[in-house]
């Protein structure tokens, strides 16, 4: 079975243009998005009354050698007076033989209306590409690729949010720029492609220990089906979320979230995959920590819905 995997993620490798140019390499992917809106939108940044740092690890399809992994840490913070949000994103990204590591800063400009906030975002930075081929043997163990690539990408992205009491919106091109990876030999092995990115979602008061919140996100890119995150969340007495997630063309997933202070929260999801990669993998597993520091020390951090 440990060679089915390797020749199954060589497979997948390939697909994603290691031999030929891609239209559609997907960006990194969270199943608790909702709860790390930095990451998709750079308008987000500022948007809490607090300092936020939250970090992230994505260990995607267990049980397949060489399977998508993948790590953030974003921090942002509101600058009242000056109506601005400042925030920064680290991310680190492996699928196989390739491996990405992005360094982006958000700026934000908050405008308050008599309903809720409107943010306009932008966020700079780059990404390290490397794609190491060498690594990569067909199962012959002089039987391997002779390619590595490494390269500097930067970029830039734009967004817009809305934050009212009950629900938000926002739309974003987290990065603006096309890229084509090339190799030694002057060819391009992969294109990265824009990402556009709407989300939206709402919160419906049950009772006074219950509140449902729908959100949903789509994802548009060229040469790929437009994709639909549909989620359902239900929070108990203001300490627990948990909730269940469709994505389509991609799988079911599971969410739990638990806050163990106004400041502190802990977040689980477990995707299952409704494609044919269900066969030979166990799962996807999503950790995240949340930590929300308030400015003023005898604020009373109230729960945070967006």
């Amino acid at each position: 079975m440990k060679h089915i995997y390797r020749h199954l993620v060589l497979a997948l490798v390939l697909s994603l243009g290691a031999s030929s140019a891609l239209q559609a390499q997907q960006q990194q992917m969270f199943t608790q998005y909702m709860f790390n809106q930095l990451a998709l939108n750079p308008a987000y940044a500022g948007t809490d009354k607090a300092a936020n740092i939250t970090a992230l690890t994505r260990h995607q399809w267990l049980g397949i050698e060489g399977a998508p992994t993948t790590q953030t840490l974003s921090m942002h913070a509101p600058f009242p007076k000056r109506k601005i949000g400042l925030g920064l994103q680290l991310i680190n990204d492996r699928v196989g033989p390739i491996n990405q590591f992005g360094l982006y800063a958000s700026y934000a400009y908050l405008i308050p209306m008599s309903i809720g906030t409107l943010s306009a975002g932008l966020q700079a930075g780059f990404n390290t590409y490397r794609e190491d081929l060498t690594s990569l043997r067909t199962g012959d163990i002089d039987d391997a690729f002779g390619t590595v690539v490494s390269e500097f990408l930067p970029n830039a992205g734009v967004g817009v949010w809305f934050t009212a009491e009950n629900w938000y919106a926002g739309a974003s091109l987290p990065q603006m720029l096309n890229h084509d990876v090339g190799n030694s030999d002057g060819g391009v092995t992969s294109t990265q492609i824009r990402h556009w990115f709407v989300t939206g979602g709402y919160v419906f008061p049950i009772s006074t220990d219950i509140k449902l919140k729908p959100n949903v996100l789509m994802k548009v890119v060229q040469g790929a089906p437009v994709q639909f995150d549909l989620n359902m969340n239900v929070l108990f007495q203001e300490v627990i979320w948990a909730g269940v997630s469709w994505r389509s063309l991609d799988s079911f997933d599971f969410l739990v979230e638990f806050m163990a202070t106004p400041q502190l929260r802990f977040g689980y999801a477990y995707d299952t995959s409704t494609s044919r990669l269900r066969l030979v993998n166990t799962g996807t597993h999503e950790i995240m920590l949340n930590y929300r520091l308030a400015f003023e020390k005898d604020r009373l951090l109230t729960p945070r819905y967006f």
